[in-house]
């Protein structure tokens, strides 16, 4: 993880890290709600050669993991979420001089609380971004890789943040 050995519990900068995270999760329910204004469930409409736009309904977690489950899911998955979010509040709080690190965990914590809020007001994450490459064809069906949303992007933005802040903490070390 990239922590510095000095640690400050300074507020000043989590207004914006929070309003960043609010961007996201807006941005996020921004998108959701466009597509299920205009789309039904299963519905898909072509962009490109690659790209479609689609109406998912994923009641499980990444990749659909637990979809299956009798329902149970839907709670454990938001107080993860809430969990996980009261977390990184405690990190922004900690570590307000590690930039990147910040953004990571802020962008996680805004994919988090969009998805979370998808759970609350529906019982599923509201997925709508699919895309087609034939490589893919040996690990997902047809090659279409399975559909995610602007909540999911920003995970994943923050997860390769983290590790890019771990790689460059551990440069600096040596």
């Amino acid at each position: 993880m990239a922590l510095s050995l000095r640690s400050s519990s300074s507020p000043g900068r989590l207004p914006l890290w929070l309003a960043l995270a609010l961007i996201v999760i807006v941005a996020d329910q921004f998108t959701k709600t466009m597509i299920l204004g205009y789309f039904e469930l299963g519905d898909s409409r072509s962009v490109t050669s690659f790209f479609n736009l689609v109406r998912v309904h994923n009641t499980g977690a990444a990749f659909s993991f637990l979809a299956g489950a009798s329902g149970w899911q839907r709670w454990f998955f938001v107080g993860l979420g809430v969990a996980a979010s009261g977390f990184i509040v405690w990190m922004l709080l900690r570590y307000p001089t590690q930039k990147l690190f910040c953004f990571a965990i802020t962008m996680i914590m805004g994919g988090a609380l969009g998805n979370v809020l998808d759970r609350l007001l529906h019982g599923y994450v509201v997925d709508f971004l699919q895309f087609r490459f034939a490589l893919l064809a040996p690990m997902f069906p047809g090659g279409y890789f399975p559909s995610f949303n602007i909540a999911d992007s920003a995970i994943t933005l923050g997860a390769v943040c983290l590790v890019l802040d771990e790689i460059l903490r551990v440069r600096r070390s040596r």
